[in-house]
C-alpha cells in the first residue's frame, strides 16, 4: 500500500493544492504527426469538500503556459493564441462531481482568453491519508479533452500536402496532490 491509504471518497474539508507535487499539462497533436506537450508553470488550485458536493476551483497564469521552446511559447502568449496581456489567467470551477468509487466525472466552467464554456473531464481520486508529516491529502487525476476553437483560440496554418498545422482537439490532464487546511 502506498503512504496514503486508499479511499474511494474525498474526506471532508477545504484543500489546497501542492505545487512540488502537482502538475497541470496540456497536449495538440502538430502536422498530424507529433504531440506538443506543455504545462503551467504557476498556477493555484483548491478543493472544498466541506459540503454535499465537492468543488474544485482553480487558476493558471497564462504566461506561465510553457513548452519550452521559446519561440512557440512566445506565440502561445500572443493574441493568436491565449493573448496574455489582456487575459493573465485561464480559469476552472467545478459545478458537478459524480463519483462511482473512485472513478467519476468532474463538470465544470472553464475560462480561456476571456470566453466561458462548459467543460467535463473524467477524474480519479487516487487516495487519501495522513502523510509522513502529519498533513491529511487527498489526489485527484483529470483527464479532458476541448475543442480550442471554442475559446477563441482557432489560429491555425495550412500545410503544403493539406490539411493544417494544428489539431483543434487539446487534451489537459492534470494530478493534484491536495493538502488540508486547517
Amino acid at each position: 500500500m502506498s503512504v496514503l491509504e486508499q479511499q474511494t471518497a474525498i474526506p471532508a474539508g477545504v484543500y489546497s493544492v501542492d505545487p512540488a507535487h502537482s502538475s497541470i499539462e496540456f497536449s495538440i497533436r502538430h502536422m498530424g504527426l507529433a504531440t506538443i506537450r506543455g504545462r503551467a508553470a504557476d498556477y493555484s488550485a483548491s478543493l472544498d469538500a466541506s459540503g454535499d458536493t465537492p468543488v474544485l476551483e482553480g487558476t493558471i497564469e497564462t504566461a506561465s503556459i510553457t513548452t519550452h521552446d521559446e519561440q512557440r511559447d512566445g506565440h502561445l502568449g500572443s493574441p493568436d493564441f491565449f493573448d496574455a496581456q489582456r487575459h493573465p489567467r485561464i480559469s476552472f470551477r467545478s459545478t458537478a462531481v459524480d463519483l462511482d468509487g473512485d472513478h467519476g466525472t468532474l463538470t465544470g466552467e472553464m475560462t480561456i482568453k476571456g470566453t466561458t464554456k462548459p467543460v467535463q473531464m473524467a477524474v480519479v481520486v487516487t487516495g487519501a491519508g495522513e502523510d509522513p508529516w502529519g498533513n491529511q491529502r487527498v489526489g485527484l487525476d483529470l483527464d479532458g479533452v476541448i475543442d480550442r476553437r471554442e475559446f477563441g483560440i482557432d489560429w491555425n496554418a495550412p500545410l503544403p500536402g493539406g490539411g493544417l498545422l494544428l489539431d483543434d482537439q487539446v487534451r489537459l490532464t492534470a494530478s493534484f496532490s491536495l493538502v488540508k487546511q486547517g
